[in-house]
């Protein structure tokens, strides 16, 4: 979704209480409604990021027979720049009572501010580090997309080695790769057809052994903070430089949960093996050898195909929309190398703390351990999401505006799919909010926007942490906090 641009400066607005974040140009508003309603009207079943992802979308398993259902035309129907604000006043009338609420705990922090005038309407405990869940993956996108790029595409290569017939294919991070047409991801990169780059550079030498080199990345392969249950419970997995299909054994699955390889690595490398007609046993790790100026042809470290992921933007649409733990960690790796860091958890966490920084917002207010939000280490303060949301706005960087198109709406796509529908006091949220969620035992987590009644647009972040049971009681009363936004003009 490429960003619009051109857009003409709108009035400001009276200007409101100083505060200490940078404040972001009033015209970001009108970027961001042009942002919407360029999103707002694709939107399909089973999620906004159906059809997007390349010319073949039909090949991924979520399209199979699966007609969607036509956009209605009120889903994200056009905020009005020109509706009255809400007051401070107004909007804490409204959320006071539902943020107190026993389902939500003790711990209840939340930042609601005007996306024109960055206004602050309400905070509780706004500035405050709370456990984000997958509500990370706001950071995540925004800090990958700043640091490489939304077009940036993650290759795949192949190259010869040392020994005449070996085949060292070198991982470059990309979650998304298919081993063919029938992978998960819709428009991924294909080792069917590495192989055949392979063979045809090879001419007349036939391969014999395969060697998997994932060097790229370092450290552990399992976060810090990650619950025990997290790699075999199939929201999460090994986190290696090659994989296919989000390291799944069967990318036939549906959405969600799924079957994760142990050794997503030599997995991969298993496939291309026998791609290649090379025998399983004849694959093993190691690193691709430097290019050599001369020896056997072709000479070891001879570049023998590569193949690209989809650009980076459709990765941040596959990350937020579907909550895609695999592929958000292999997008805060990415961070980490186009800033010289290690490609690690550590390296990751660390480059996206400074690239906040570098977009000029407070650091100190996240601290983060993985890019998918499954570590209970992770900290971010809600009034930090609500200046992100606003910075992805903000014509000074058209390249951040990718994060709102996988945004899940409200009683319509992604994990919000279920939400604001049959609940009582929520209906108001379906087709107003377009949020990203996080949820773990004992945390539950939402961050977006949402248009109010009146049509003015606000960004908003709820975070709890200290939730006393389960999803069923804590999720419809974070929804009533949206939906009561969507509700009211709160003047």
């Amino acid at each position: 979704m490429p960003a619009p641009a051109g857009a003409a400066p709108v009035p400001p607005s009276a200007p409101a209480a100083p505060r200490r974040r940078r404040r972001l140009p009033v015209v970001l508003a009108v970027v961001l409604l042009l942002v919407l309603a360029s999103v707002g009207v694709v939107i399909t079943r089973p999620g906004p990021v159906a059809g997007w992802l390349g010319d073949d979308a039909a090949s991924g398993p979520n399209a199979a027979g699966v007609t969607p259902d036509p956009a209605p035309s009120d889903v994200l129907g056009g905020p009005d720049a020109n509706a009255p604000v809400p007051t401070p006043d107004g909007v804490r009338a409204v959320l006071d009572p539902l943020v107190g609420v026993a389902a939500l705990g003790d711990r209840v922090n939340v930042s609601v501010a005007d996306v024109i005038t960055g206004q602050t309407l309400f905070a509780k405990g706004a500035d405050d580090g709370t456990v984000p869940a997958s509500v990370t993956k706001l950071a995540t996108a925004v800090t990958v997309l700043a640091a490489r790029g939304p077009g940036y595409r993650i290759p795949t290569r192949a190259v010869a080695g040392e020994k005449p017939g070996e085949v060292v294919i070198v991982g470059g991070g990309d979650p998304t790769l298919a081993i063919n047409k029938k992978g998960y991801y819709p428009g991924a990169a294909r080792l069917d057809e590495l192989a055949a780059q392979v063979r045809t550079a090879l001419g007349g030498t036939s391969p014999t052994s395969v060697t998997v080199d994932g060097s790229l990345y370092s450290g552990p392969v399992y976060g810090p903070g990650w619950d025990d249950d997290i790699p075999t419970g199939g929201s999460g997995g090994a986190v290696t430089a090659l994989m296919t299909d989000g390291a799944r054994t069967d990318p036939g699955v549906g959405h969600g949960s799924a079957q994760r390889f142990a050794e997503p690595d030599l997995a991969a490398g298993k496939a291309f093996a026998r791609l290649l007609g090379v025998p399983t046993d004849a694959v093993k790790r190691g690193t691709a050898p430097a290019p050599a100026a001369a020896g056997a042809s072709p000479a070891p470290g001879t570049e023998l195909g590569v193949v690209q992921s989809p650009p980076l933007i459709r990765l941040v649409d596959v990350m937020i929309s579907e909550s895609d733990n695999l592929v958000a960690e292999a997008l805060a790796r990415q961070v980490a190398l186009a800033r010289n860091q290690p490609a690690s958890f550590d390296g990751g966490a660390a480059a996206m703390d400074a690239e906040v920084a570098e977009l000029g917002l407070p650091a100190d207010e996240i601290s983060v351990s993985d890019g998918s939000g499954l570590s209970r280490r992770n900290r971010i303060s809600p009034s930090l999401l609500t200046d992100l949301i606003r910075l992805a706005a903000s014509p000074d960087h058209p390249e951040l505006a990718g994060v709102f198109g996988g945004l899940p709406v409200g009683g319509w796509s992604g994990t919000l799919n279920e939400r604001y529908r049959n609940t009582a006091g929520t209906a108001a949220g379906a087709g107003s909010v377009r949020a990203k969620t996080g949820t773990l035992t004992g945390v539950h987590a939402i961050a977006g926007l949402v248009t109010t009644a009146e049509g003015r647009l606000l960004t908003f972040a709820v975070l709890t942490d200290k939730v006393p049971g389960d999803r069923d009681t804590a999720q419809p009363a974070l929804d009533r906090i949206a939906a009561a936004l969507a509700g009211c003009g709160c003047g």
